[in-house]
């Protein structure tokens, strides 16, 4: 990705964010010449990956497949230092924009419609070679009821609604046509999208950023190393 797209991308996302009411945590807003001026005092943000993170999950085509996510709070497993055991991420589904079929080894998640469009979803359940089990049935809870579903069937959330994914259950959403762009709300065990995520097909989770002007905010993966 360019870096003046990733800069449109975050302008476009902080406007559509302000429209619906939603506000970030001071640290969204950092420059890159405030992240120089921080030291240990913003490990915990530093550390767990939190803030921006826009990826085209290496597709070369983000309307297509693509996703925005704002980490607000993050444990972390790997490190005793950080002690809590949940996360919470804001996130910007367009319309047809797909996050391609995964599942989490370690995280659980509530995935939330906080507005906007629809968000459509497809779930299968993994076998144990971790491909589709494209026979079973797929059992979850849409707030608190119990539901079944056929595998692959289209799951719609509309405004309020959540479903709970559960660790091994594969899934992909996006936005409904026509229907406009979703403020879609995370709430889960600890995130680590390092090594707790695996898709059915190779991606690339963290994008490579061609520098074509200077970057508006620092993603979560660009954050200054201290020495």
């Amino acid at each position: 990705m360019k870096r003046s797209e990733v800069n449109m991308i975050l302008k476009d996302t902080i406007e559509f964010l302000e429209q619906r009411n939603f506000y970030l945590p001071p640290f969204a807003f950092w420059t890159s010449k405030d992240w120089k001026s921080k030291g240990h005092e913003v490990d915990e943000i530093r550390d767990n990956l939190m803030g921006w993170d826009i990826t085209d999950f290496g597709r070369g085509n983000f309307s297509k497949f693509g996703l925005v996510l704002f980490t607000l709070r993050n444990g972390n497993d790997s490190n005793p230092k950080y002690t809590k055991p949940y996360a919470e991420k804001i996130m910007i589904v367009e319309e047809n924009q797909e996050t391609p079929m995964h599942f989490h080894s370690k995280k659980m998640e509530d995935i939330i419609n906080r507005g906007g469009g629809n968000i459509l979803l497809k779930l299968y359940n993994s076998t144990d070679d971790k491909q589709l089990d494209k026979n079973a049935s797929v059992r979850v809870s849409l707030d608190g009821v119990i539901k079944q579903f056929s595998p692959g069937e289209i799951i719609t959330l509309t405004h309020g609604e959540s479903i709970t994914l559960p660790q091994r259950l594969y899934h992909t959403f996006y936005a409904e046509n026509g229907r406009g762009k979703v403020l879609m709300g995370e709430v889960s065990k600890v995130n680590d999208d390092k090594i707790d995520n695996h898709f059915l097909e190779t991606i690339g989770r963290f994008p490579e950023i061609e520098e074509d002007e200077e970057a508006l905010h620092c993603l979560c993966f660009e954050y200054p190393k201290l020495d």
